[in-house]
């Protein structure tokens, strides 16, 4: 494995003279090989310079010439090899089964995108044809289309260091836009996002694409983030983190002479709601299942089932029970970094000395920087009073709130903030309150399931991975699936142009051969 440590600027490695930093293997503590430099304020400046240079060229490139390109960068991710999984899984503390199948989400979500430039709706292509007999006014000729925003600044997660990173979902749909991407690299893990930013550079010169499309800049605190979030050639930020940290870009952009959006996707508690009858048939079997969602990954997904609410009586009882004893047999994990296995003992022992939340179950104690799961019981008016109970513990610990009735289990979803995910563990004679619910959680939440946990995000084109403030910024889009790619296009109408000078997607002829909407009528 041939690890520099350099930023890559528009396809160069630059490396900086003086202090160098290394990352930390999250099992043992120990730094690990390879010394990266964090990126200078003039390497900022030239990463967004490159990007601002490449913006036109890059986002006039046909539909498939930037699909060749998307696939280019997944084909170069697994030319890899083992190299990137095995530095992964120092980095992380993650399996290797784990992060083979986050790369295979990783290249897969790359080649949908492809798959979306070359259907070619994203352009949202609409013609009203001239109307000059029109009365009392005529009508002129009116084109739609859209077009990338500009460079996007994307910021690698802790707990994807692939699928949400340097070449994430957020890069894969700011590439299929027509966005430059300048990449800010997690802390955590700095060598595997230099191997793949190798990658993604190397799929740039392969498409003979201007070398500004990407940068990928170092640093292991907040300022290289901070001058790239206010750079003004940077049109808009995506994010996947904490709430503080998300909320602090949000701020740093809307006070810049020219706000931008930040997309950030933040935290959130996903309630998972036991109905009645359910309950009563299957209490413990899915007690069980939910033991398995929770610790998945040491609880470190950002659809993890944090909060739980049914009505009391045996049902809740057999779940309880079959929560704890699977509990019981579940090791500790190594968490992603030692910053987040200590938020995770804070949150935890915060929940310890509340004098209304009782601990009735946890899993084997581990070693360093482990998590050891627990689960909690509360009851809902205690819910309700305290808005603490309500914050999330990044990691494997979850809050059963016991409610008297389905009135407090409505009182308790009202009173929550936005959420990626609810779940509903429902029979069929639980149709009719669900019904009820749904009208609600709607309100409160980017997904609903039925019978199953949040954990586990499809990569598909129906997919929401989003919601209400403040499990997103922006509750109107999503991180995954292919409408994350609306987050970074803008509509442009062209009024009464010609046609020699209208863009492909709208000329008479449709050379591109896209699906578009004329005269208010879909064609093709």
């Amino acid at each position: 494995m041939d690890l520099h440590g350099d930023n890559l600027i528009g396809g160069e490695a630059l490396t900086v003279q003086g202090e160098r930093w290394r990352a930390i293997e999250a099992a043992t503590g120990r730094e690990l090989p390879s010394d990266f430099s964090a990126a200078t304020p003039e390497m900022v400046e030239r990463a967004c310079a490159l990007a601002d240079e490449a913006y036109d060229t890059f986002r006039e490139t046909t539909p498939e010439a930037r699909a060749a390109f998307l696939e280019a960068v997944a084909q170069a991710i697994l030319d890899i090899g083992d190299d990137l999984i095995t530095r992964c899984m120092a980095e992380s503390g993650l399996p290797r089964a784990r992060l083979e199948g986050e790369r295979g989400r990783t290249v897969g979500q790359l080649r949908m995108f492809a798959g979306v430039l070359r259907e070619g709706s994203f352009y949202e292509a609409r013609i009203d044809p001239a109307m000059p007999d029109r009365a009392p006014l005529p009508r002129p000729d009116l084109r739609l289309r859209t077009i990338a925003v500009g460079p996007v600044a994307v910021f690698g997660a802790s707990n994807f260091p692939l699928a949400f990173s340097v070449a994430g979902g957020d890069t894969a749909s700011a590439f299929a836009a027509g966005c430059p991407v300048v990449a800010k690299a997690h802390p955590a893990h700095p060598g595997t996002s230099e191997l793949v930013g190798r990658a993604i550079a190397k799929a740039v010169t392969s498409s003979t694409l201007p070398a500004g499309v990407f940068s990928l800049l170092f640093d292991p605190g907040i300022e290289v983030g901070q001058r790239l979030v206010s750079d003004p050639r940077i049109a808009a930020v995506g994010f996947t983190g904490s709430q503080r940290g998300g909320t602090a870009l949000m701020k740093l952009a809307a006070e810049r002479p020219v706000p931008i959006p930040v997309y950030a996707e933040m935290s959130s508690i996903n309630p998972v709601i036991l109905m009645p009858a359910a309950l009563e048939a299957r209490g413990a079997a899915i007690g069980k299942a939910f033991v398995g969602a929770l610790t998945l990954g040491s609880g470190q997904f950002c659809t993890n089932p944090g909060l739980i609410l049914a009505v009391e009586g045996p049902g809740l009882e057999a779940f309880l029970a079959g929560a704890g004893e699977a509990l019981k047999g579940v090791a500790a994990q190594t968490m992603l970094t030692p910053g987040i296995h200590r938020a995770f003992c804070e949150g935890v022992a915060a929940l310890d000395a509340n004098a209304a939340v009782t601990r009735i179950a946890e899993g084997q104690a581990g070693g360093e920087n482990q998590g050891q799961p627990v689960l909690y019981t509360t009851t809902a008016r205690a819910f309700l009073t305290d808005h603490s109970l309500a914050e999330e513990v990044f990691g494997a610990a979850s809050l059963v709130v016991t409610c008297r009735d389905a009135g407090e289990i409505r009182s308790v979803l009202a009173r929550l903030e936005g959420q990626l995910t609810a779940s509903l563990h429902m029979d069929e004679a639980d149709h009719e309150p669900a019904r009820a619910l749904l009208p609600l959680l709607e309100r409160k939440v980017g997904r609903i399931l039925v019978n199953g946990f949040g954990t586990g995000v499809e990569v598909a084109h129906a997919m929401v991975h989003g919601g209400p403030f403040p499990a997103t910024s922006d509750g109107r889009t999503t991180s995954v699936g292919s409408l994350a790619i609306q987050r970074f296009l803008r509509p442009v109408c062209y009024q009464d142009v010609p046609d020699a000078l209208l863009p492909p997607a709208l000329k008479q002829a449709n050379p591109l051969g896209i699906p578009r909407r004329v005269d208010g009528k879909r064609e093709g």
